[in-house]
């Protein structure tokens, strides 16, 4: 039963890694055994992340750069003598109303919440000859409307509806494609949203458990889709939100 929940070995390549949710995947994942290729935006931290980790590939990365997703992929590939799995936590959250936001932050985060997603899970599939997985960081965003998310809203929304169609056309290839969909968690790139008092408290009135999610809350579901367990899981958004989206 317990090689069900096992990633003993699992070649897992990890975008957004020095994020704070990215590092605390990151050291979970290793901690589960698994074998890491770390890759971030700030190519240094990843470095120094895979440093302590003893990962296997770490470098820089853009992800809405079509060149740089195939080259990581096939980098952590060679380095790691195949690819299992893709975690892509990679993501960029604008908060303003929809007048205020402005087409330029309002394609910024297209870019990195749904085209570099794509992008990277391309490179990514061409890695993985014998089937593997590949799990996004969406949102309950993507699935419940909330005042001042209209960009992030829009891409993470269409974030899973490429997930399905991924899942849909990649299924008899063995490669499952999913999504977990927090909460707001409270990271170095929510930080300056939640000292606002007032919209920490609009937030958590929002959420019936009452608290904001942690990274350590998406160990087990990311755990489970990467794991043989979760092998018939596929093209779905699992919210892990402390019922957000039920209200």
């Amino acid at each position: 039963m317990s090689g069900l929940f096992s990633l003993e070995g699992h070649r897992v390549l990890l975008s957004g890694a020095a994020g704070g949710i990215g590092t605390a995947l990151a050291e979970a994942l290793s901690g589960l055994g698994a074998r890491l290729a770390l890759a971030d935006l700030d190519g240094a931290a990843a470095r120094a992340l895979g440093r302590d980790l003893e990962a296997d590939w770490a470098g820089p990365l853009d992800i809405t750069d079509e060149d740089a997703c195939d080259g990581v992929c096939h980098g952590a590939a060679a380095a790691m003598g195949g690819l299992d799995a893709l975690v892509n936590a990679a993501g960029l959250l604008t908060v303003a109303k929809a007048d205020r936001l402005g087409g330029e932050a309002f394609r910024a985060g297209l870019e990195v919440n749904l085209t570099g997603a794509y992008l990277f899970s391309v490179a990514a599939r061409r890695q993985m000859a014998h089937g593997g997985r590949i799990v996004h960081l969406a949102s309950v965003s993507s699935l419940v409307a909330t005042p001042g998310y209209a960009g992030y809203a829009a891409a993470k929304a269409g974030l899973a509806q490429l997930v399905r169609v991924l899942a849909l056309e990649w299924a008899r290839d063995g490669i499952a494609v999913n999504a977990l969909a927090p909460a707001m968690l409270e990271t170095q790139m929510t930080a300056e949203l939640l000292v606002d008092q007032r919209f920490r408290e609009r937030v958590l009135a929002e959420i019936p458990m009452r608290r904001l999610a942690t990274p350590e809350d998406l160990i087990a579901p990311l755990a489970l889709l990467l794991a043989e367990g979760g092998r018939f899981i596929t093209g779905q958004i699992l919210p892990v939100d402390g019922g957000r989206t039920l209200v």
